[in-house]
């Protein structure tokens, strides 16, 4: 049958039949390279409904349009080798590799082992990635560039995750990505957040008009039967025809009906292979094990395969085509069928074919090793095991995990078997996916009874769970291996605990607290105590407030320099005790370390504890940036903990700038088909996430419900959450004076101050003033509200502490005190204006204005607002004079990319030029004057 009917060509050339859609919307990707509109596109589809031949109209279409197209597709046989894909990709463009920043230019080149690879350190996984992204912005400057991607399925973990950054990075670039994957099997770091497009079955119509367009159109019920088994499958269609040009005289498919459809097209295949002479299926076999279209593949392995009387019989039954150096499959099926057709003693002679004629490429030739391995087999295993190395000192991370995966499996001592398998592990967990991480790790405690090794892989199991909402899965493998560790191995054991401290947090199940504080005690004193102050402030925030600052403070003091494991757990015990300056400051040293190397998991857990500091602190744009970026990296590591948590708390921030429509969108939509009932800090913040929205739309009553379900209902209600839930006192106090709420509130606060210590941060205890002035004695509300607004410590939670003076100020007023509620309103109004929390700063303007004062907002404020978090670091990098490329290299985005934000961003500061950048920023960060009285 002519193919023509659903191939590619010229892009008004063959139609190609029922794709209308499609076509459609491919166009729409083309036309967004250089304009408006999503700029990727993900083709999804089953086995032969035709996604390659629509990708390679696409191809044709965009070049004949003056596009640059950059192709790359998947191959079974490179799956396992880092960065194969990304090689194939850049191979037109790398001779730009030398202009790129020196930083990005080794990364690349030590990752595609183009340039010798530094032993000491494997090159950053995010100067690899953006370096790629560079290369490719720098591509498209010179002409609109299309990047097609086929086959994705197929393409190696490294080269996945570097397109999922670069696809998120696309806004501004005159490029576009159309990527290809078989439905069922969609890279995990596609199958959401782009659009999908689904190339679903023919209708019956296209269906018969595909029939017809063969030379021999089947018809009456071989027609029918045709049109039924191939479900309207395009590739099912072409060769259940050809099917029937070969033999007119079938009448029934008898069981091929009852197979998958993939099944069924590798038998119509396979019904080729037996007439075809052996040095022809020969050549064939090798070459699906090759697993590459490259033609000196095979002739290395089979120097007698390069006559053309080898390959004419395959090409004569539409098997192959072999062309421009090429081995091409007429569709991937083909290799699948002719791999499978074969005995294990045919496929097992074609590898050990390949690997004796790759001896110049160890890490092919491992693997074809591993493929003809029988059983065991060291040597083997040894192989893929070096081969692992050298992935990991080229940054390739997820393929040194697979190659020692599949060394575990062929090694013949179980002890060893399980050191491969933690290595794996290891190895995925800096390739950043913890499910992967758990999968490798679950697999040690079949191999072993060492103690150690099980306790190690029991760190690593719950480490994977850790970032996620499985909190209870997550603590039953490392609170056991803290407990059986603390004698033997202490070191060990505090990792363990250290770990296990972050999801007992986040359940906020009391039991754990307790768990937390009983192994820590039977852990006996070390040199170095760094590790047992976060379990110790993560589970008892509030209880000897003061020995646990001073082990905090001596544990800082004491910290090496470049202490990646010390910065963030000391950053977050930090914040837990409201250290909050202190936590800024030391998870930002984290995550400075964390941008250059480690695991997208670890990189957004500490990125949105970070975030929760910048918020608690007032740098609102900074929190919102950070969130930001902890979403999109929890989102590629699969941390559903941080994926949820890092919108509420960019909810919270819509809500506190006036956007309660938003913050309540985005607040429900972090949290749809979620179960926060065993994740009460997340149950909290969402809660105060949609609290905070109600009392920006002065909805009181909202407000309250919201913040009540913070506590339990019981005669004496407890916190849900024993931490994030105090914090909620002082909002809920007031808004239970507007809603008559007054006595309920009371039992709420009575209850929660017995769980207090005496000692308490600076923060927690002007929350409680706050909330004691509004709900009690009103003889004593002015000492209560003097307590909150006056303790100098208090203003480093500037929101709080403005809410506070507003509250006070309004009470005072109430009183005709206007003269002494003038300066709170002054107060409060200034830090609301510089928050830009406007629902509040209106508020007070309100109650300033009926002390008799004019205010006059400055208008810079608003033009911050208007700026992104993203906009604004670019804004002011800019503003201290970097060139686009240097903030393209320092933020992970290209030079073009950077041009196309401030592009956005002059018009938003009303200037015109780069040099007035600065100027404009100090506006904004100083208004004059503001506000008059």
């Amino acid at each position: 049958m002519d193919l023509g009917a659903f191939g590619a060509g010229r892009a008004d050339g063959p139609a190609i039949l029922g794709r209308d859609r499609e076509l459609s919307r491919i166009t729409r990707l083309i036309d967004a390279t250089d304009g408006d509109g999503p700029k990727v596109l993900v083709l999804t589809g089953e086995p032969g409904a035709g996604k390659s031949t629509l990708v390679d109209r696409a191809a044709v279409q965009a070049a004949e349009r003056g596009l640059r197209v950059l192709r790359v597709r998947g191959c079974e046989g490179e799956q396992d080798l880092g960065f194969a894909g990304v090689h194939q990709l850049l191979r037109p463009v790398l001779g730009g590799i030398d202009g790129l920043p020196g930083r990005q230019r080794d990364a690349l080149s030590h990752a595609l082992g183009l340039g010798e690879a530094d032993e000491a350190a494997a090159p950053d996984p995010l100067l690899i990635r953006t370096a790629v992204l560079t290369l490719l912005s720098d591509a498209a400057a010179e002409r609109p560039l299309l990047i097609v991607v086929d086959d994705a399925h197929w393409l190696d973990v490294g080269s996945l995750d570097t397109l999922a950054f670069v696809a998120r990075r696309l806004d501004g670039e005159r490029a576009a990505l159309l990527l290809a994957a078989r439905e069922e099997a969609v890279p995990a770091r596609f199958d959401r957040d782009f659009p999908h497009l689904t190339a679903g079955p023919l209708d019956r119509a296209a269906a018969g008009l595909l029939l017809d367009s063969g030379p021999r159109p089947p018809q009456g019920r071989v027609r029918a039967r045709i049109l039924e088994l191939a479900a309207g499958n395009p590739l099912a269609l072409i060769e259940l025809a050809r099917a029937f040009a070969r033999d007119p005289g079938i009448r029934d498919f008898g069981a091929a009906g009852s197979l998958p459809l993939t099944a069924r097209l590798e038998q119509l295949f396979a019904a080729d292979l037996p007439a075809l002479p052996d040095p022809t299926r020969r050549a064939l076999l090798v070459a699906a094990a090759a697993g590459t279209a490259q033609l000196s593949d095979v002739l290395d392995a089979l120097p007698d395969a390069g006559t053309p009387q080898v390959w004419e019989p395959a090409e004569q039954a539409g098997l192959v085509r072999v062309e421009a150096g090429q081995v091409r499959l007429r569709h991937p099926l083909v290799g699948s069928a002719v791999y499978q057709a074969a005995s294990f003693a045919e496929r097992r002679e074609a590898h050990l074919t390949l690997a004796a004629a790759l001896t110049h490429e160890p890490d092919r030739r491992a693997w074809h090793l591993a493929a003809a391995a029988s059983g065991p087999d060291e040597d083997v295993a040894r192989a893929l095991a070096e081969s692992a190395e050298r992935f990991q000192q080229r940054g390739g991370h997820a393929a040194a995990a697979t190659a020692l995966e599949r060394a575990a499996e062929l090694t013949p001592d179980p002890r060893q078997r399980a050191r491969r398998l933690l290595a794996a592990a290891t190895s995925a967990m800096y390739a950043g996916h913890p499910q992967w991480v758990g999968e490798s790790a679950g697999r040690v405690s079949t191999l072993t009874d060492d103690p150690q090794l099980l306790a190690e892989a029991s760190l690593r199991a719950g480490w994977s769970l850790a970032v996620t909402l499985r909190h209870d899965d997550s603590l039953a493998f490392l609170l056991p291996v803290a407990e059986s560790m603390a004698g033997s191995a202490p070191a060990l054991a505090l990792s363990a605990l250290g770990t296990a401290a972050t999801p007992a947090y986040n359940s906020g199940d009391p039991r754990y607290r307790h768990e937390l504080q009983r192994i820590g005690d039977l852990i006996a004193p070390q040199p170095d105590e760094t590790d047992r102050v976060w379990p110790r402030a993560a589970g008892s925030p509030f209880t000897d407030r003061q020995q646990t600052l001073k082990n905090l403070a001596h544990a800082i003091d004491a910290l090496p320099d470049g202490s990646l494991t010390g910065l963030v757990s000391l950053g977050g015990a930090a914040w837990i005790l409201d250290e909050t300056d202190e936590a800024v400051r030391l998870l930002g040293q984290a995550m400075d370390q964390l941008r250059r190397a480690a695991t997208a998991g670890a990189n957004c857990t500490v990125a949105q504890a970070l975030a929760l500091a910048h918020f608690e602190s007032g740098a609102w744009d900074a929190a919102r940036s950070a969130a930001e970026e902890a979403f999109w990296m929890a989102t590629e590591a699969g941390a559903d903990n941080v994926a949820v948590g890092s919108p509420l708390l960019q909810a919270t921030l819509l809500a506190a700038r006036g956007d309660h429509a938003g913050a309540r969108a985005q607040a429900e939509d972090a949290v749809r088909g979620r179960d926060l009932r065993k994740s009460r800090s997340l149950y909290v913040r969402h809660r105060h996430a949609l609290a905070l929205a109600a009392l920006a739309q002065s909805d009181h009553e909202s407000a309250y419900g919201h913040l009540r379900r913070t506590f339990t209902d019981d005669a004496r209600p407890a916190p849900v959450h024993y931490h994030a839930s105090l914090y909620q006192l002082a909002d809920l106090a007031a808004a239970a004076v507007r809603t008559g709420q007054t006595d309920d509130a009371r039992t709420v606060l009575s209850a929660a101050e017995g769980t207090l210590e005496e000692h308490r941060s600076a923060r927690l205890a002007a929350i409680v003033h706050r909330a004691r002035a509004l709900l009690g004695d009103p003889d004593d509300a002015e000492h209560h509200f003097r307590a909150a607004v006056e303790d100098p410590a208090a203003a480093r939670w500037p929101f709080e502490h403005a809410l506070a003076r507003l509250d006070f100020a309004e009470w005072l007023r109430r009183r005709r005190r206007t003269a002494d509620a003038r300066p709170h309103l002054t107060t409060a109004l200034d830090i609301f204006g510089r928050l830009d929390a406007r629902p509040w700063a209106e508020r007070a303007t309100g109650e300033l204005r009926a002390t008799g004062v004019t205010v006059t907002p400055p208008a810079a404020h608003q033009a911050l607002a208007d700026l992104t978090p993203q906009e604004l670091q670019i804004a002011q990098l800019a503003a201290e004079g970097l060139t686009n490329r240097d903030i393209g290299a320092r933020l992970y985005l290209s030079p073009r990319t950077i041009g196309f934000h401030l592009h956005k961003i002059f018009p938003k500061l009303g200037i015109t030029a780069r040099a007035q950048l600065r100027d404009a920023l100090g506006r904004v960060a100083d208004p004059v004057n503001w506000p008059p009285l």
